[in-house]
């Protein structure tokens, strides 16, 4: 399967609402094209590899917005601490400070959101409802000074049930709420729910996703553009 992907961000563009912000999950995908996205117009690009991110980066105009939504290992936090837009990937207390520590040698502020374990699969990174709840309300977060939450993230199940990606997303969106009023109530910079893929990012906006991740629907599989 070939993939036009400049037609495509055209399509995404031009149908997403007010307020929602495409991310192209450029995994997998060379610079070639990635820039081809970046040429019709798109800025905010998805990794899930630090050191990859690294070399797209150093690759790439500087007014790319770039988003690191893999699992975040502690020791390669050090390869996009000095220019990352975005981390979607918080999964524990120790890697936020971690990530506050990296930016402080950045002398940087890390915008941050916290990801939360919804699917109904084992092989998905994140915080329970239970655990981030507990996390926040131990208060440690507040010491670091060099990091900011913005939100949260999720993935729901891979399932073709509609219903169930729907009460997924819902589940973790009240949790977004819940924890804005108690926590973030006059911050409002705590604003993004970073939910829905190339397979369910419709329901993700129905639900009230912000910023949607969309990879195979851009790039098609590795390697298949034009």
């Amino acid at each position: 399967m070939r993939v036009d992907i400049a037609k495509r961000i055209e399509e995404l563009h031009a149908t997403l609402p007010q307020g929602v912000t495409l991310i192209a999950v450029s995994k997998y995908h060379p610079v070639e094209a990635i820039r081809t996205a970046y040429d019709t117009g798109q800025r905010d690009f998805g990794e899930s590899k630090a050191q990859d991110l690294r070399i797209k980066q150093q690759q790439m105009p500087d007014d790319v917005h770039w988003h690191f939504i893999g699992h975040l290992q502690s020791n390669k936090i050090k390869y996009i601490a000095p220019f990352i837009h975005l981390i979607h990937s918080i999964d524990s207390l120790r890697l936020l400070q971690e990530v506050d520590k990296h930016a402080a040698k950045a002398k940087r502020i890390i915008p941050c959101l916290l990801q939360i374990h919804i699917a109904r699969e084992e092989s998905k990174f994140g915080f329970t409802p239970e655990e981030c709840r507990s996390m926040l309300d131990e208060g440690l977060w507040h010491k670091l000074k060099n990091v900011e939450l913005r939100g949260m993230m999720c993935m729901a199940s891979n399932t073709d049930d509609v219903k169930q990606i729907k009460e997924e997303f819902g589940t973790v969106k009240q949790l977004f709420e819940e924890i804005k009023a108690k926590h973030f109530a006059n911050n409002e910079r705590f604003n993004i729910f970073s939910a829905g893929m190339s397979d369910d990012y419709p329901i993700a906006i129905a639900t009230g996703s912000t910023h949607i991740r969309i990879g195979s629907d851009i790039f098609g599989p590795p390697e298949h553009y034009i």
